[in-house]
């Protein structure tokens, strides 16, 4: 019984021990792992094709709604639909959208694309759903639709 007791601290400080090493391997792990690096998004061509393009995509439907998150937050919703009302597919869309002050200023600008980059194109004729969520806007915003640009197109 007085062995066991004389080596209650040495196995204490063993498993002390132990424990501080790992500690030790996962923190030095996680310093010396490069991070990932996080992919840029390079705009989307804006050129003359894209440009002449433009007037053949439509946003229709728009809708603002908010709603709570599970962590009880309010989230802004802006809801739309996109038409391809000409002849060529759409792989992608880069939008600026611009929420407004009741001077009509812009109080927030934000550049979205609206399909992942998996999702089939947009057909010609072919209408989509899009939504955005946005978590904070600012306090000066009037409540009313932003305005959508587009700003860059990926034809097929």
């Amino acid at each position: 019984m007085d062995d066991e007791k004389s080596r209650a601290p040495i196995v204490l400080l063993v498993g002390i021990a132990a424990a501080l090493v790992l500690v030790g391997i996962f923190y030095l792990a996680g310093r010396l792992t490069p991070a990932p690096s996080k992919l840029v998004e390079q705009p989307l061509p804006m050129g003359p094709a894209e440009q002449a393009y433009v007037p053949d995509v439509q946003f229709l439907e728009p809708k603002v709604a908010r709603a709570a998150n599970f962590l009880n937050q309010e989230v802004t919703f802006v809801f739309g639909t996109v038409l391809n009302n000409g002849p060529r597919a759409v792989r992608q869309i880069e939008i600026t959208i611009e929420f407004h002050d009741v001077f009509n200023q812009v109080v927030l600008r934000d550049t979205q694309r609206l399909f992942s980059p998996t999702a089939v194109p947009l057909a010609p004729n072919e209408r989509r759903d899009f939504q955005l969520g946005y978590e904070t806007l600012p306090a000066q915003w009037n409540q009313a639709y932003p305005t959508i640009h587009i700003t860059g197109l990926q034809l097929q």
